[in-house]
């Protein structure tokens, strides 16, 4: 039997306490197979980037366990290094450096983790073509599009090729026909 990529049990988190308390999670039991796509949906407040937020460590738990590529997340000790290592992220607002170049932002996550830079910016640079800006590499993040940040924060996210992808509404921002364009190319 394998281990699933992602496990939670009970996964519940409360903002505040007494009576401003906020349960933003209660109980979430799930299981995510090596894969598998799986998509959260629900109305606006009802905890999706909370959850996320518990699978990708950059959160805790108030009660619960969330297991993540067969590691208990609350037993890391290096929880940064975890991380860096097996999970990527595609935050809804992107998230780019606004002074580093888009290939410096694809770059950025792999420092420490590829020590040397000319194999840093060749993977930089492949991921950018993949995701259709290879033409763009020495651009700002104000001098993109919408829609051509967003594919370099994905870009960004494959750069440690991560075991685990977590996306927290990736077409949010976007227009329809970009939205599209991202859906497919996740």
């Amino acid at each position: 039997m394998t281990t699933p990529l992602i496990h939670t049990l009970n996964l519940t988190k409360i903002y505040g306490s007494g009576e401003t308390a906020v349960r933003a999670l209660d109980g979430v039991t799930l299981t995510v197979e090596a894969g598998e796509f799986v998509a959260i949906m629900g109305a606006s407040g009802c905890g999706k980037s909370t959850l996320l937020n518990m699978l990708g460590a950059l959160d805790q738990p108030s009660q619960g366990e969330v297991w993540v590529a067969g590691e208990n997340l609350a037993q890391l000790k290096h929880v940064d290094r975890f991380r860096a290592q097996t999970i990527g992220f595609i935050f809804q607002l992107h998230n780019l450096l606004p002074t580093l170049t888009a290939l410096e932002n694809v770059e950025t996550p792999m420092i420490g983790q590829i020590s040397n830079r000319k194999q840093r910016l060749e993977r930089a640079r492949y991921l950018l073509e993949l995701v259709g800006l290879g033409g763009r590499t020495t651009h700002l993040p104000n001098q993109l599009s919408g829609g051509q940040r967003q594919r370099v924060a994905i870009a960004r996210s494959l750069a440690n090729q991560p075991k685990l992808l977590l996306a927290d509404e990736p077409t949010g921002a976007l227009d329809s026909q970009s939205g599209d364009e991202l859906l497919e190319l996740l």
